[in-house]
């Protein structure tokens, strides 16, 4: 992903701290999973004060989106699946 633009997505409110961001997906998330800053989603490497929550319904993916001079945006992108199993496969390493 050069950009969140090439992927289909729905920005679920801007302007959010990482705390803030964290706190909705615990709430808002059937999964959740977290992960360092600078874990890759995506292709791209996150931005953030750790830990990063990342949440999981059904196909979708929601997590904090920082982009400089931006600000950070809780966005949610649809997954085909192989970042879902991605994602899984690093938080059973780490468990």
């Amino acid at each position: 992903m050069g950009c969140l633009e090439s992927l289909p997505y729905e920005v679920i409110q801007r302007g959010l701290s990482y705390r803030e961001c964290r706190e909705y997906v615990r709430r808002n998330c059937s999964e959740v999973h977290e992960v360092p800053a600078g874990y890759k989603l995506f292709d791209k490497h996150l931005i953030g004060v750790p830990p990063l929550a990342i949440g999981i319904d059904g196909d979708e993916i929601t997590f904090p989106y920082t982009k400089p001079c931006y600000g950070t945006f809780l966005v949610k992108v649809r997954d085909d699946g192989e970042e879902i199993r991605r994602l899984r496969a690093f938080a059973t390493r780490r468990a």
